[in-house]
């Protein structure tokens, strides 16, 4: 089930620790993408926290936010650019989108293959897409203070198989959020330390993790013969030649009759 807006909104924007992770998931975001001019890019779910940095550069920015969770205008203080949609019927053009982030939209979804759907249906060729779901082995998911407690949390090899059914090519994968899920001071203070930690150190699980995947599009197949026929024949070619019909009285080895010749 999806979380509520005003619960998602207040965490990210009113408590020190949404504030922490909102600034690790986005850095880590813009390292992986950085902004570009020229393209659409989209959100869906909770995304807002981390486009920011796509407004001013990119063509269009799109935020959508599924009808059970609610939607809030956004961003504050200039034109919305922030939609309400359905899980399974986002209101954007097939192949629009260069790239689309998922944030609090599928793993609390109902109906995540429907999400995942319309994701590979509205991206263009070429298009990529970042999946920002609670990570199974980190702590974050262990703990409903914070919204990445809820949903379905994913291991990286459950959510590529998830997406390889659905058409994309997982890409690469990295988790943020190494620092546990805690309003302690010490924590929120040396959090940054803790990512560039985890960055350097693999193994380190953190508690979010984000996985890049990309559209399949398959190349067009030709019709018709796979060869090239080099000599094609000519009408009639090939047919035998006709042969004469013997006239009355005659044989057909082109020699008299017997009676002829007496």
């Amino acid at each position: 089930m999806h979380l509520d807006v005003l619960d998602l909104r207040n965490f990210y924007y009113r408590t020190q620790l949404g504030r922490v992770a909102q600034r690790a998931i986005r850095d880590r975001l813009v390292d992986l993408w950085p902004p570009m001019s020229g393209q659409t890019v989209a959100g869906f779910g909770f995304a807002v926290p981390l486009l920011r940095p796509y407004l001013e550069p990119s063509r269009r920015v799109i935020a959508l936010m599924p009808g059970p969770q609610g939607v809030m205008p956004w961003p504050a203080g200039m034109e919305n650019v922030s939609a309400l949609c359905e899980d399974a019927a986002w209101p954007l053009a097939t192949g629009m989108v260069d790239r689309l982030v998922l944030m609090h939209g599928l793993e609390t979804s109902e109906n995540p293959a429907a999400v995942l759907e319309e994701a590979h249906r509205v991206l263009g060729p070429g298009g990529r897409a970042m999946f920002v779901v609670p990570n199974r082995a980190g702590l974050w998911s262990r703990r409903d203070a914070t919204p990445f407690g809820f949903g379905r949390p994913y291991s990286a090899g459950q959510l590529e198989a998830q997406l390889r059914r659905h058409g994309f090519t997982p890409e690469r994968n990295v988790t943020v959020l190494h620092a546990p899920p805690s309003q302690a001071p010490f924590w929120l203070r040396t959090a940054q330390l803790w990512e560039r930690v985890g960055r350097r150190l693999p193994w380190l699980s953190g508690g979010v993790l984000m996985v890049e995947a990309s559209k399949q599009v398959y190349a067009p197949t030709r019709g018709g013969l796979g060869a090239v026929v080099r000599r094609p024949l000519r009408v009639l070619e090939g047919m035998g030649q006709p042969v004469p019909t013997a006239r009355s009285g005659e044989r057909q080895d082109g020699l008299a009759p017997a009676s002829a010749l007496v």
